[in-house]
Protein backbone atom coordinates (compact mmCIF):
# COMPACT_ATOMS: atom_id res chain seq x y z
CA UNK A 1 0.00 0.00 0.00
CA UNK A 2 0.99 3.82 -0.85
CA UNK A 3 -0.27 6.37 0.91
CA UNK A 4 -0.43 9.43 -1.74
CA UNK A 5 0.12 12.56 0.38
CA UNK A 6 -2.43 11.33 3.20
CA UNK A 7 -4.93 11.54 1.17
CA UNK A 8 -6.12 7.64 0.23
CA UNK A 9 -4.46 4.44 0.42
CA UNK A 10 -4.06 2.65 -3.00
CA UNK A 11 -2.85 -1.01 -3.47
CA UNK A 12 0.73 -0.79 -5.43
CA UNK A 13 -0.55 -2.21 -8.69
CA UNK A 14 -3.00 0.13 -9.00
CA UNK A 15 -0.79 3.05 -7.63
CA UNK A 16 1.74 2.03 -10.85
CA UNK A 17 -1.19 1.92 -12.79
CA UNK A 18 -2.07 5.10 -12.20
CA UNK A 19 1.23 6.47 -12.65
CA UNK A 20 1.92 5.66 -15.94
CA UNK A 21 -2.27 6.60 -17.11
CA UNK A 22 -1.48 10.25 -15.31
CA UNK A 23 1.92 10.29 -17.27
CA UNK A 24 0.89 9.26 -20.64
CA UNK A 25 -2.11 11.62 -20.35
CA UNK A 26 0.42 14.51 -19.10
CA UNK A 27 2.91 13.54 -22.25
CA UNK A 28 -0.69 13.49 -24.87
CA UNK A 29 -1.95 16.39 -23.63
CA UNK A 30 1.68 18.38 -24.26
CA UNK A 31 2.08 16.99 -27.87
CA UNK A 32 -1.69 18.34 -28.39
CA UNK A 33 -1.21 21.43 -27.32
CA UNK A 34 1.92 21.77 -29.09
CA UNK A 35 0.66 20.36 -32.26
CA UNK A 36 -2.87 22.43 -32.49
CA UNK A 37 -1.03 25.78 -32.22
CA UNK A 38 1.68 24.86 -34.82
CA UNK A 39 -1.45 24.00 -37.10
CA UNK A 40 -2.98 27.50 -36.30
CA UNK A 41 0.39 29.18 -37.02
CA UNK A 42 1.09 27.86 -40.00
CA UNK A 43 -2.62 28.57 -41.50
CA UNK A 44 -2.28 32.19 -39.68
CA UNK A 45 1.67 32.70 -41.16
CA UNK A 46 0.84 31.21 -44.91
CA UNK A 47 -0.11 33.82 -47.58
CA UNK A 48 -2.80 32.36 -50.16
CA UNK A 49 -1.71 31.26 -53.72
CA UNK A 50 -3.30 31.35 -56.80
CA UNK A 51 -3.41 27.69 -58.65
CA UNK A 52 -1.53 29.21 -62.22
CA UNK A 53 1.14 31.11 -60.33
CA UNK A 54 1.80 28.61 -57.23
CA UNK A 55 5.63 28.38 -56.38
CA UNK A 56 6.71 24.42 -56.18
CA UNK A 57 6.64 23.57 -52.37
CA UNK A 58 4.46 24.53 -49.03
CA UNK A 59 1.52 26.33 -50.51
CA UNK A 60 -1.99 27.34 -49.01
CA UNK A 61 -4.61 27.31 -51.44
CA UNK A 62 -8.43 27.91 -51.44
CA UNK A 63 -10.94 26.99 -53.76
CA UNK A 64 -14.00 25.41 -54.79
CA UNK A 65 -14.03 21.29 -54.58
CA UNK A 66 -14.67 19.43 -57.76
CA UNK A 67 -14.71 15.59 -58.51
CA UNK A 68 -12.51 15.81 -61.61
CA UNK A 69 -15.05 14.23 -64.21
CA UNK A 70 -15.01 11.04 -61.46
CA UNK A 71 -18.60 9.56 -60.38
CA UNK A 72 -19.37 11.15 -56.45
CA UNK A 73 -18.24 9.18 -53.45
CA UNK A 74 -20.84 7.59 -51.41
CA UNK A 75 -20.09 7.83 -47.76
CA UNK A 76 -20.73 4.08 -46.31
CA UNK A 77 -23.20 4.85 -43.21
CA UNK A 78 -25.94 7.59 -44.49
CA UNK A 79 -25.40 6.86 -48.27
CA UNK A 80 -24.74 10.67 -48.94
CA UNK A 81 -23.01 11.65 -52.54
CA UNK A 82 -19.73 13.38 -51.65
CA UNK A 83 -15.87 14.00 -52.79
CA UNK A 84 -14.41 13.09 -49.36
CA UNK A 85 -15.68 10.66 -46.18
CA UNK A 86 -14.66 9.90 -42.93
CA UNK A 87 -16.73 7.52 -41.05
CA UNK A 88 -16.66 5.44 -37.60
CA UNK A 89 -18.86 3.09 -35.59
CA UNK A 90 -18.63 1.89 -32.17
CA UNK A 91 -20.58 -0.53 -30.22
CA UNK A 92 -21.63 0.48 -26.42
CA UNK A 93 -20.20 -2.71 -23.89
CA UNK A 94 -20.33 -3.31 -20.62
CA UNK A 95 -17.82 -5.04 -18.51
CA UNK A 96 -19.25 -5.18 -15.16
CA UNK A 97 -19.42 -2.05 -13.70
CA UNK A 98 -17.71 0.17 -15.78
CA UNK A 99 -19.20 0.49 -19.73
CA UNK A 100 -17.67 1.81 -23.02
CA UNK A 101 -17.56 3.05 -26.45
CA UNK A 102 -15.68 0.52 -28.38
CA UNK A 103 -14.86 1.45 -31.87
CA UNK A 104 -15.83 -1.70 -34.02
CA UNK A 105 -15.53 -0.14 -37.66
CA UNK A 106 -13.76 2.79 -39.23
CA UNK A 107 -12.69 3.80 -42.75
CA UNK A 108 -11.71 6.87 -44.83
CA UNK A 109 -11.82 7.69 -48.44
CA UNK A 110 -8.26 8.21 -50.29
CA UNK A 111 -9.93 9.16 -53.69
CA UNK A 112 -8.19 12.72 -55.37
CA UNK A 113 -10.67 15.48 -55.75
CA UNK A 114 -9.57 18.56 -57.58
CA UNK A 115 -9.71 22.06 -56.14
CA UNK A 116 -10.95 25.28 -58.46
CA UNK A 117 -9.95 28.69 -58.32
CA UNK A 118 -10.54 31.39 -60.88
CA UNK A 119 -6.61 30.40 -62.57
CA UNK A 120 -7.01 26.82 -62.84
CA UNK A 121 -7.32 23.22 -61.07
CA UNK A 122 -4.84 21.40 -58.94
CA UNK A 123 -5.52 17.58 -57.80
CA UNK A 124 -5.48 16.52 -53.86
CA UNK A 125 -4.49 13.50 -52.94
CA UNK A 126 -6.15 13.39 -49.32
CA UNK A 127 -4.08 10.41 -47.61
CA UNK A 128 -2.10 11.36 -44.60
CA UNK A 129 -4.10 14.60 -44.32
CA UNK A 130 -4.95 16.07 -40.96
CA UNK A 131 -8.75 17.05 -42.05
CA UNK A 132 -11.41 19.23 -39.85
CA UNK A 133 -14.57 18.61 -41.67
CA UNK A 134 -17.42 21.20 -41.32
CA UNK A 135 -20.27 18.49 -42.34
CA UNK A 136 -20.52 15.80 -39.79
CA UNK A 137 -23.23 13.93 -38.63
CA UNK A 138 -23.73 11.47 -35.42
CA UNK A 139 -26.50 8.93 -34.35
CA UNK A 140 -27.77 5.65 -32.65
CA UNK A 141 -28.95 2.93 -33.73
CA UNK A 142 -29.39 -1.21 -33.37
CA UNK A 143 -27.30 -2.23 -36.12
CA UNK A 144 -23.62 -2.33 -36.59
CA UNK A 145 -24.31 -0.74 -40.08
CA UNK A 146 -27.18 1.23 -40.36
CA UNK A 147 -30.44 0.03 -42.05
CA UNK A 148 -30.85 -0.06 -45.58
CA UNK A 149 -26.80 0.36 -45.94
CA UNK A 150 -25.25 -1.45 -48.92
CA UNK A 151 -22.10 -2.90 -47.78
CA UNK A 152 -23.02 -5.32 -45.02
CA UNK A 153 -20.25 -7.41 -44.21
CA UNK A 154 -22.23 -11.19 -43.95
CA UNK A 155 -23.91 -11.78 -40.42
CA UNK A 156 -22.06 -8.71 -38.64
CA UNK A 157 -24.14 -6.58 -40.91
CA UNK A 158 -27.38 -7.78 -39.84
CA UNK A 159 -26.84 -8.02 -36.11
CA UNK A 160 -29.64 -6.41 -33.76
CA UNK A 161 -29.85 -5.84 -30.17
CA UNK A 162 -26.63 -3.85 -29.49
CA UNK A 163 -26.41 -0.44 -28.95
CA UNK A 164 -24.47 1.19 -31.87
CA UNK A 165 -23.06 5.18 -32.61
CA UNK A 166 -22.26 6.42 -35.83
CA UNK A 167 -20.22 9.09 -36.40
CA UNK A 168 -19.47 10.24 -40.18
CA UNK A 169 -18.06 13.53 -41.95
CA UNK A 170 -17.51 14.41 -45.65
CA UNK A 171 -16.52 17.26 -48.11
CA UNK A 172 -19.52 17.93 -50.64
CA UNK A 173 -19.33 19.01 -54.41
CA UNK A 174 -19.45 23.11 -54.65
CA UNK A 175 -17.76 23.57 -51.10
CA UNK A 176 -14.68 25.92 -50.75
CA UNK A 177 -11.45 23.96 -49.44
CA UNK A 178 -8.80 25.58 -47.55
CA UNK A 179 -6.00 23.34 -47.84
CA UNK A 180 -2.32 23.55 -46.68
CA UNK A 181 0.44 20.98 -48.60
CA UNK A 182 2.83 20.16 -50.64
CA UNK A 183 2.17 21.64 -54.19
CA UNK A 184 3.76 20.43 -57.34
CA UNK A 185 3.46 20.94 -61.05
CA UNK A 186 3.43 18.29 -63.86
CA UNK A 187 3.49 18.75 -67.75
CA UNK A 188 4.08 21.73 -70.12
CA UNK A 189 8.03 21.38 -70.05
CA UNK A 190 8.27 22.00 -66.40
CA UNK A 191 10.62 19.31 -65.63
CA UNK A 192 14.46 19.54 -66.76
CA UNK A 193 14.58 16.33 -68.48
CA UNK A 194 17.92 14.33 -69.15
CA UNK A 195 17.71 13.07 -72.48
CA UNK A 196 20.83 10.37 -71.84
CA UNK A 197 18.80 9.00 -68.86
CA UNK A 198 15.79 8.67 -70.75
CA UNK A 199 17.93 6.65 -73.79
CA UNK A 200 19.07 4.15 -71.30
CA UNK A 201 15.74 3.92 -69.84
CA UNK A 202 15.04 3.05 -73.53
CA UNK A 203 17.66 1.10 -73.92
CA UNK A 204 17.25 -1.18 -71.28
CA UNK A 205 13.35 -1.88 -71.98
CA UNK A 206 14.56 -2.65 -75.31
CA UNK A 207 17.51 -5.21 -73.90
CA UNK A 208 14.86 -7.19 -71.90
CA UNK A 209 12.96 -8.32 -75.02
CA UNK A 210 16.19 -9.11 -76.78
CA UNK A 211 14.68 -11.57 -79.61
CA UNK A 212 12.85 -8.37 -80.91
CA UNK A 213 15.94 -6.26 -80.15
CA UNK A 214 17.54 -8.89 -82.66
CA UNK A 215 14.79 -8.77 -85.41
CA UNK A 216 15.22 -4.68 -85.25
CA UNK A 217 18.53 -4.36 -86.04
CA UNK A 218 20.50 -7.64 -86.88
CA UNK A 219 21.28 -6.99 -89.88
CA UNK A 220 23.67 -9.90 -90.82
CA UNK A 221 21.26 -12.07 -89.15
CA UNK A 222 24.25 -13.52 -87.57
CA UNK A 223 21.77 -13.88 -84.08
CA UNK A 224 24.48 -11.31 -82.84
CA UNK A 225 24.75 -7.54 -82.41
CA UNK A 226 27.93 -6.38 -83.68
CA UNK A 227 29.72 -2.87 -82.91
CA UNK A 228 28.11 -1.19 -85.90
CA UNK A 229 24.32 -2.13 -85.03
CA UNK A 230 25.25 -1.74 -80.98
CA UNK A 231 25.66 2.02 -82.67
CA UNK A 232 22.54 2.18 -84.49
CA UNK A 233 20.67 0.48 -81.53
CA UNK A 234 21.84 3.41 -79.36
CA UNK A 235 20.87 6.07 -82.02
CA UNK A 236 17.33 4.83 -82.21
CA UNK A 237 17.49 4.95 -78.14
CA UNK A 238 18.50 8.62 -78.37
CA UNK A 239 15.23 9.39 -81.13
CA UNK A 240 12.98 7.56 -79.14
CA UNK A 241 13.91 9.31 -75.95
CA UNK A 242 13.52 12.71 -77.92
CA UNK A 243 10.12 11.68 -79.27
CA UNK A 244 8.96 11.23 -75.72
CA UNK A 245 10.68 13.97 -73.98
CA UNK A 246 8.78 15.89 -76.80
CA UNK A 247 5.35 13.83 -75.61
CA UNK A 248 5.92 15.02 -71.90
CA UNK A 249 6.84 18.87 -72.75
CA UNK A 250 3.55 19.15 -74.98
CA UNK A 251 1.49 17.49 -72.17
CA UNK A 252 -0.98 19.93 -69.97
CA UNK A 253 0.29 21.12 -67.01
CA UNK A 254 -1.35 18.60 -64.27
CA UNK A 255 -1.01 20.62 -60.46
CA UNK A 256 -1.19 18.20 -57.43
CA UNK A 257 -0.99 18.31 -53.87
CA UNK A 258 -0.44 15.61 -51.33
CA UNK A 259 1.40 15.24 -48.28
CA UNK A 260 4.77 16.71 -48.04
CA UNK A 261 7.90 14.55 -47.70
CA UNK A 262 10.05 16.07 -45.56
CA UNK A 263 8.44 15.88 -41.53
CA UNK A 264 7.45 18.18 -39.70
CA UNK A 265 5.25 20.32 -42.18
CA UNK A 266 1.57 20.59 -42.14
CA UNK A 267 -0.80 18.68 -44.53
CA UNK A 268 -4.57 20.66 -44.00
CA UNK A 269 -7.56 20.10 -45.27
CA UNK A 270 -10.91 21.70 -44.10
CA UNK A 271 -14.01 23.65 -45.54
CA UNK A 272 -13.92 25.64 -42.48
CA UNK A 273 -13.03 29.55 -42.96
CA UNK A 274 -9.26 30.47 -42.70
CA UNK A 275 -9.91 32.15 -39.68
CA UNK A 276 -12.69 30.21 -38.21
CA UNK A 277 -9.95 26.69 -38.62
CA UNK A 278 -7.43 28.55 -36.86
CA UNK A 279 -9.30 29.76 -33.72
CA UNK A 280 -10.75 26.33 -33.93
CA UNK A 281 -7.26 25.03 -33.57
CA UNK A 282 -6.61 27.56 -30.90
CA UNK A 283 -9.11 26.79 -28.54
CA UNK A 284 -8.55 23.04 -29.05
CA UNK A 285 -4.39 23.85 -28.17
CA UNK A 286 -5.99 25.74 -24.57
CA UNK A 287 -8.17 23.09 -24.10
CA UNK A 288 -5.46 20.56 -24.01
CA UNK A 289 -3.10 23.21 -21.94
CA UNK A 290 -5.97 22.95 -19.40
CA UNK A 291 -5.85 18.76 -19.27
CA UNK A 292 -1.95 19.19 -19.49
CA UNK A 293 -1.90 21.27 -16.09
CA UNK A 294 -4.48 18.95 -14.23
CA UNK A 295 -2.60 15.79 -15.46
CA UNK A 296 0.33 17.59 -14.58
CA UNK A 297 -0.71 17.81 -11.15
CA UNK A 298 -1.89 14.86 -10.34
CA UNK A 299 0.79 12.87 -12.40
CA UNK A 300 3.37 15.22 -10.25
CA UNK A 301 1.72 14.35 -6.66
CA UNK A 302 1.72 10.43 -7.66
CA UNK A 303 5.49 11.06 -8.46
CA UNK A 304 5.98 12.79 -5.04
CA UNK A 305 4.89 9.93 -3.22
CA UNK A 306 6.30 7.64 -5.26
CA UNK A 307 9.83 9.56 -4.09
CA UNK A 308 9.05 10.01 -0.73
CA UNK A 309 7.91 6.21 0.07
CA UNK A 310 11.10 5.26 -1.35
Amino acid sequence: MINVHGLMWLPQAHFFLLLVLSSALTLYTLYRMFTRLRRARWIEDTPTSRIRSAAQGLVELKGALDAGGHAPLISPLSEIECLWYRFRVEEYRRSGKSSKWKTVEQGVSERPFLLLDETGSCWVDPKGAQVHPRQRKRWEGRRRWPAGHALRTGLLGGLIGSRYRYTEEWFATGEILYALGWFQSRGGGREATDGQSVARKVLSQWKADYPDLLSRFDRNRDGELDMQEWERVREAAAQEAARQIQVTDQAPVVHMMAKPQHSGLPFLLSDHHEEHLSQRLRRQSLWSLAGLVVAGLFSGSLWLALLSAS
